[in-house]
């Protein structure tokens, strides 16, 4: 059986972070975390690095924990890890939900928070609820240390605002107990055809504050601001909800499309989707 190989590639195993900055350096080094994106476009010839910095022995960067509101979650917390976290489970239950439905059990044991977010896939699960969550990612260059908003991160299909040399290492993300995620998943891949987050918070019996974000329908994240501004100020009923969802597809414009799925269907999915994680959402935003 013929078996498609890589380039020919140097391996580094750094103990630091500084030693894999420093390794990040040279000419054509990739990092490498879980694998599950990097190393199949190696064997195809889609990505041929120069050399590997293996990063899974950097100390500090799996960790995951609550600093003041704020969750911080290291770039190599597994899918796995993420998703039976207790402390995201109460937190920001809206990420853990994203966690779980990311791949399969491999996937989820050996794939990255990190790795998923520098890779910026259409069709990946957590650059959508991180974008809803409003996070921010830290990052790490010879230059030190940089906050993005997620936002901000996110420019484009396979695209980031990664500098060359730098390195995901931290997420931080305000805990949203009224958080969900919803997904129409491929079923060969295991990708997002469409996913959708929503993020609410309600005071007195009418909703605060609203974001919902639609992946996998464009090239990257988008914020539906017209159905978030639907929700604002109004009571969270099932008519109020079913009315905001319907505004979620003025934000798919130019939609991808496939031999999945077109991009009118993707739009319609949108909208679907998010009438569901919204009603999750306000459920859990009142406890």
């Amino acid at each position: 059986m013929y078996t498609m190989r890589p380039a020919e590639f140097e391996y580094h195993r750094p103990s630091t972070l500084d030693e894999a900055i420093g390794l990040l350096g040279a000419e054509g080094a990739r990092p490498l975390a879980g694998g599950h994106s990097l190393l199949p476009a190696m064997k195809l010839r889609l990505a041929t690095p120069a050399s590997l910095v293996d990063i899974g022995r950097v100390p500090g960067l799996d960790g995951i924990e609550r600093e003041n509101g704020t969750l911080r979650i290291g770039a190599l917390a597994t899918h796995a890890s993420v998703a039976a976290s207790e402390l995201v489970r109460s937190s920001c239950p809206g990420l853990a939900d994203t966690a779980a439905r990311i791949g399969d059990p491999q996937v989820r044991n050996r794939g990255t928070i990190g790795g998923s977010l520098a890779n910026a896939d259409p069709g990946a699960d957590y650059p959508t609820t991180v974008q809803a969550l409003a996070a921010t990612i830290v990052v790490h260059g010879p230059d030190g240390e940089r906050e993005l908003s997620a936002d901000d991160f996110l420019v484009d299909v396979f695209e980031t605002a990664l500098r060359p040399g730098e390195l995901v290492t931290s997420v931080r993300i305000p805990a949203a107990a009224g958080s969900a995620y919803e997904k129409h998943r491929h079923p060969a891949s295991g990708y997002a055809v469409v996913g959708v987050a929503a993020v609410v918070a309600v005071e007195n019996g009418r909703c605060s504050r609203a974001r919902v974000t639609v992946g996998g329908a464009t090239a990257s994240p988008v914020n539906a601001e017209a159905a978030a501004e639907a929700l604002t100020g109004v009571e969270p009923t099932e008519d109020a909800i079913a009315a905001a969802a319907a505004r979620v597809a003025e934000a798919v414009t130019s939609p991808l499309g496939d031999v999945y799925a077109s991009g009118e269907y993707r739009s319609h999915l949108a909208g679907v989707l998010a009438r569901r994680a919204l009603t999750t959402a306000f459920r859990r935003a009142v406890g």
